[in-house]
C-alpha cells in the first residue's frame, strides 16, 4: 500500500490513476476497505468510490466482494459497499444488482439510520442505470414507514428519499403517490426533509 494512504491529505485522484495501471495496488485498496485503521480505510474507500464512478469496469469483476460487505455488521463497510455498488450498476451487464435487489433494499430497515439514508439517497443512480427497476425501487422508498426506525429517524431518511426521487421523477410511474409523499414532508420534524420537499415541489409541480 502507498504510504500516503495513511495520511489525511492523501492525493485520492493520483492513487486512483495509479491503481488503474497496477492491479496489485487495486487489490490492496480492496483489502484496505476492511482495515481497522480509520484514515487508511477511509482513503481506500474514497479511491474505490472514485474508480467506481469513472472506471466502473475495473471494479465490476469484484462485485461479489462488495456484495458480501453489504451484509457486514460493520456500518462503515456497508456504507462503502452501498456507494460503490450504486455506481457499478452503470456497468452491470450481467444484471447482478437484480439478484442483490432484496439485500440492498433491506438496508432501508438497517439498525443504523445512516445506512438507511445511504441506501435511499443512492437509489437515484440505480434507477438511472436500471430504469426497469423504477417502480420496484420507488415502492421500497415510499414504504419507509414500514421500517423499524423511530418517526424522527424516518423523517431524516425521507430527506434522502426525496433527493433520490428528484433524480428520476420525470420517468417515475407513480407520480401522484410521490407528490403526496413529498407533500407530507412539508410538516416533517426534519428541517432537511422540509427543505427538500419544498424544493422538489417547486421544481416538479
Amino acid at each position: 500500500m502507498l504510504p500516503e494512504m495513511s495520511r489525511k491529505d492523501a492525493d485520492i485522484r493520483r492513487v486512483a490513476d495509479k491503481a488503474l495501471a497496477d492491479n496489485n495496488l487495486l487489490l490492496e485498496l480492496l483489502a484496505g476497505l476492511q482495515v481497522k485503521q480509520e484514515t487508511l480505510r477511509y482513503n481506500c474507500s474514497k479511491v474505490l468510490t472514485l474508480l467506481s464512478q469513472t472506471h466502473g469496469e475495473v471494479l465490476y469483476p469484484h462485485w461479489g466482494y462488495f456484495a458480501v460487505m453489504l451484509g457486514s455488521t460493520n456500518t462503515y463497510w456497508k456504507l462503502s459497499a452501498i456507494l460503490i455498488i450504486a455506481n457499478l450498476t452503470r456497468v452491470d451487464t450481467d444484471n447482478k444488482f437484480e439478484r442483490l435487489f432484496d439485500d440492498y433494499y433491506a438496508l432501508l430497515d438497517d439498525k443504523s439510520m445512516i445506512t438507511a439514508i445511504y441506501a435511499a439517497s443512492n437509489s437515484g443512480k440505480i434507477v438511472k442505470s436500471k430504469p426497469h427497476l423504477e417502480t420496484a425501487i420507488t415502492n421500497r422508498l415510499l414504504d419507509i414507514n414500514q421500517t423499524q426506525h423511530t418517526s424522527d429517524r424516518k423523517d431524516l431518511i425521507k430527506a434522502g428519499i426525496i433527493e433520490a426521487i428528484d433524480e428520476y421523477y420525470e420517468q417515475a410511474n407513480a407520480k401522484e403517490r410521490i407528490i403526496a409523499f413529498v407533500e407530507e414532508q412539508l410538516n416533517s420534524s426534519s428541517p432537511k426533509a422540509r427543505k427538500n420537499a419544498t424544493r422538489f415541489l417547486q421544481k416538479w409541480q
